[in-house]
């Protein structure tokens, strides 16, 4: 038997503040309620509602013009990650999303979840890769991820220095 909530936040795959969805009891029990996500869909929670929908519409004006800005500084770039390579050039380990989000806070002072760094799969090959990141308000931002060995940073340096 479902639980009704009301969404006092929003919750990814579940839907937005001040919507009354269905969950599963236990779900509502072990995790939303105690988070803080959702209160128990009563007649003071419905009185609740309209004014959740409402700082939801204000909020979400906000949030879609901060990940515009954000989307506007990451898109296009290139940024490059140095890894180490055997003598046959694979990678000793792989590049992955908590990697990619901790480049984009150092290289581009972007402050993000490491959610929003969309890869499917970690990069296990040296080489240029398109990187997507899904920002709030459906959002999103492409830019190129750089894979090179170390051997080949060097020389890359070497090159610049003269």
């Amino acid at each position: 038997m479902a639980a009704q909530v009301l969404l006092l936040e929003d919750v990814e795959a579940l839907g937005r503040s001040g919507e009354i969805v269905n969950v599963k009891p236990g779900y509502a029990r072990n995790f939303l309620l105690p988070q803080g996500f959702a209160v128990i869909a009563d007649k003071k929670a419905l009185r609740m509602q309209q004014r959740l929908q409402e700082e939801r519409e204000k909020r979400a004006i906000v949030d879609k013009k901060d990940s515009e800005d954000m989307a506007s500084r990451i898109e296009g770039k290139t940024l490059t990650k140095v890894v180490k390579v055997d003598q046959e050039g694979h990678m000793y380990g792989s590049v992955t999303s908590t990697d990619v989000h901790h480049l984009l806070q150092d290289e581009l002072k972007i402050q993000l979840d490491k959610k929003n760094v969309a890869l499917k799969h970690p990069i296990k090959a040296t080489g240029v890769h398109t990187i997507l990141v899904k920002l709030k308000e459906g959002v999103t931002a492409q830019f190129h991820l750089k894979v090179i060995s170390e051997e080949g940073f060097k020389a890359m340096s070497e090159e610049t220095a003269q």
